[in-house]
């Protein structure tokens, strides 16, 4: 009952809320096609930030491996250049590499565009990698 706990509080419990890019998707889908062209891009609403907690040797590997311990959860895939997953789909990523803009979340495959309102949690790593 704990794990599903977690994930319940983590889906769906308060956190500190963010803005990302408050454009239409229209304007989103065009401004990712500008910048990314046929790279891998993911425009996602209802998201959330998750700063990871986890052991210091998981944290060092991480970073040896030039990630940061942040993932994104998001409620609502607008639009998947590669059509991996489809528009109302949820996603989750895998950690960051870099953030831009106030709205460009990176990973090593893939950047991800954070639309609108979203929420900023912590989880540990056990939690998040039992949502899929």
């Amino acid at each position: 009952m704990k794990d599903l706990d977690s994930i319940t509080e983590l889906l769906y419990g308060e956190g500190i809320s963010m803005l990302g890019h408050n454009v239409s998707d229209e304007e989103a889908i065009a401004l990712a096609q500008r910048r990314f062209g046929h790279a891998s891009y993911c425009l996602v609403r209802q998201w959330i930030w998750i700063d990871l907690v986890m052991p210091p040797s998981l944290l060092e590997a991480l970073e040896r491996d030039a990630r940061l311990p942040v993932m994104i959860y998001a409620h609502e895939v607008v639009m998947d250049s590669q059509g991996r997953l489809k528009p109302g789909d949820w996603v989750r990523t895998t950690p960051m590499v870099s953030f831009s803009d106030g709205f460009c979340f990176q990973t090593r495959n893939t950047a991800y565009f954070l639309l609108g309102p979203g929420t900023r949690k912590s989880a540990e790593l056990a939690t998040v990698v039992k949502v899929f």
